[in-house]
Order: C-alpha cells, then sequence, then structure tokens
C-alpha cells in the first residue's frame, strides 16, 4: 500500500513538473488567428525553432486591447499583435512593457516606439478583395463609389470599424479617398450610409473564409489576403486598389506589461523580426518591415508600382487619437 501510495505520489510529482516544464515553453499572443497575414505558418515555425507553443486566438485589434487592459492587474497575453493605431492606444493606456527585440534597430522610425512598448513588423495595403466567381457575372468593382451600385446589394462586406483595426483603416482609406481628413470622417460615415442602403455584411472576426466560400463576394481587405487566397488556395480572386486612392498601414506587436511568460514573449518577438520571420510575412505577401527584399515569385504577383502609387501613408499617431471619436459616431450614426 505504501509502495502503491509512493508511486502515485512520485507520478503526480511527475505530471505536475512536466505541466510546469509546458507551460514554461508557452506564450500567450492576443489576436494571433490562424487565417490572417500567414500566423498558421509563423506561429507553427515559431514552436519547431524556439520550443515555444503559442495557441491561435481570434481576437480581432480592438477585442484584444480591450482585454489587456480588462487584465492589466492580473495579465493572461504574454505579447499581443494589432494594427498600429491600437498598439499606440496601449502604449497610452498603460498595459505594455518596454522591450526592444533583436533587429529592432533595423526598423525604420516611425514604425516603431522609441521606448519598445510597440514595433511594427510588416504592413499591408487596403483594396477590395473580389471573388469573382461569386459575383454572377457582375464586373469586378474598380471604385469606392462601385461598392453603392445596387447590383452590388448584398455582396459587399468590411470588418466592424468600431472594433477591428483593418475596418477603421478602410474608414480612413474610404475617408481620405472621398476627401475627408483625420480631422474630419464626415465623408466616410456618409459613404457607410450609403452603403448601408446596399445590405452590407459587417463581421467582427476576419472574414477571410466567408470570401473564399463565396460568401462575401467583395470584402474590403488587404493586398496580402488576397493574394494568399489567389496563389495559394487556388481561387479566382481579384485584388483591386480603388481608383480614389487607399492608404498602406504596419501591424505591430507588443511585449504585455507583467507578461506571465515574459521570457518566452521576448522570444516571440524575436522571432517574427527574425530573417525567418521576416522571410514567412514575406512569402504570405506581407511587405516586412525590415529592409528584406521579397522573393522574386512573390513580388512577380504583385499589382504594378503605377497601381500601389494610389496607396498613401497617414500621420498613424493622429489616426490613432481620432480612433475613439470616429468610432463613436460610426455606432451612433451606422450600426
Amino acid at each position: 500500500m505504501k509502495i502503491a501510495t509512493l508511486v502515485r505520489g512520485g507520478l503526480a510529482t511527475l505530471a505536475l513538473v512536466a505541466s510546469t516544464a509546458h507551460a514554461a515553453e508557452s506564450a500567450i499572443c492576443y489576436n494571433c488567428p490562424l487565417e490572417w497575414a500567414n500566423w498558421g505558418a509563423q506561429l507553427q515555425a515559431i514552436e519547431q525553432d524556439t520550443g515555444i507553443r503559442v495557441p491561435q486566438d481570434n481576437k480581432n485589434s480592438g477585442q484584444s486591447l480591450a482585454q489587456i487592459v480588462a487584465e492589466r492587474n492580473a495579465p493572461v497575453a504574454d505579447v499581443v499583435y494589432y494594427g498600429v493605431s491600437f498598439g499606440i492606444q496601449a502604449e497610452q493606456a498603460g498595459v505594455l512593457d518596454t522591450y526592444k527585440p533583436a533587429l529592432w534597430d533595423q526598423v525604420p522610425e516611425g514604425l516603431k516606439d522609441p521606448a519598445g512598448q510597440w514595433t511594427a513588423i510588416h504592413s499591408g495595403t487596403l483594396g477590395l478583395m473580389v471573388n469573382v466567381d461569386a459575383l454572377g457575372g457582375k464586373p469586378v468593382p474598380q471604385s469606392w463609389n462601385d461598392l453603392l451600385d445596387p447590383k452590388y446589394a448584398g455582396m459587399v462586406g468590411y470588418l466592424d470599424p468600431s472594433s477591428a483595426f483593418v475596418g477603421y483603416v478602410g474608414a480612413v482609406a474610404i475617408n481620405g479617398a472621398m476627401g475627408g481628413s483625420l480631422d474630419d470622417f464626415t465623408p466616410a460615415l456618409d459613404f457607410f450610409k450609403k452603403l448601408a442602403k446596399n445590405d452590407p455584411i459587417v463581421p467582427k472576426q476576419t472574414a477571410y473564409a466567408r470570401m473564399l466560400s463565396g460568401e462575401i463576394p467583395i470584402l474590403i481587405d488587404y493586398d496580402f489576403n488576397a493574394y494568399r487566397a489567389r496563389y495559394d488556395d487556388k481561387a479566382n480572386v481579384a485584388f483591386v486598389i480603388p481608383r480614389e486612392g487607399s492608404i498602406t498601414v504596419p501591424y505591430t506587436m507588443s511585449l504585455v506589461k507583467g507578461a506571465p511568460h515574459k521570457s518566452n514573449g521576448e522570444k516571440v518577438l524575436d522571432y517574427v523580426l527574425s530573417d525567418k520571420g521576416q522571410a514567412l510575412w514575406a512569402k504570405a505577401y506581407l511587405k516586412p518591415v525590415r529592409d528584406v527584399a521579397l522573393p522574386e515569385d512573390v513580388a512577380a504577383r504583385f499589382l504594378p508600382d503605377s497601381e500601389y502609387a494610389r496607396a498613401q501613408t497617414v500621420d498613424y499617431a493622429k489616426m490613432a487619437s481620432a480612433q475613439q471619436a470616429f468610432a463613436d459616431k460610426y455606432l451612433a450614426e451606422i450600426r
């Protein structure tokens, strides 16, 4: 009986040690969904090369920021991935730690917080991702105004701009294309009011699979998702940078203040800026933040530079400061 008890106790101790060791080799990332921006391949590579397991997470940028703020006294996440405006807001909320990942010095100024509270890892250009087969013979839209045409009723999707970063990027892009500014979102709000009459689909989370299936024939999204759909998933998908113009924005990552697996979180941030991490972004048609050339076969699949000339950058700090006021107006006037 004593021997059996000792054996059970020993096994329990071994299980506890194994569990603790497993936990020590984990890192929690908020907003790292498998279907978005090649995170599936990135998370697999991180585990293979570092031994750190990072479970996928399907939050969007706004939900991730809200969660780390709510958990500030008992953090759960180690790192967080979000659009640049949310990174700036998280910095202002005081929920981030300072960490300058390996090769941080190679990230251009303006694309990182000087203290290391957020660092861009890649960028994308916003446009129209169109499942051509799901259009039922209708022409591929070429402009923002085309989306208001009744023939596209029920066919246009965009992520909720009051919560998802890509949704807010769409609002900023449309607003600028329609003559607005970061001080005046009236043109964008007017556009969304008109689009509401065309019965749009407005999910909160990444809608890649729904576009691929044809449920959302026209999705306001990034170039990298469209190229992935066309060349990797072999779908008849076109990407259009609207005639009126668009914008290019960076996505960033941060170490959460009080991260329970801080050392592992730091290693994850090192990895996504490493040569291999940046190459994985490039392979998925994202523009690496470091000066890493796109592979020739990947670069050849992008639209010509003349098309990208219509995509501009903006004052990202000002974009961040304007975000909440826009979200409040959107919720009050549109949704």
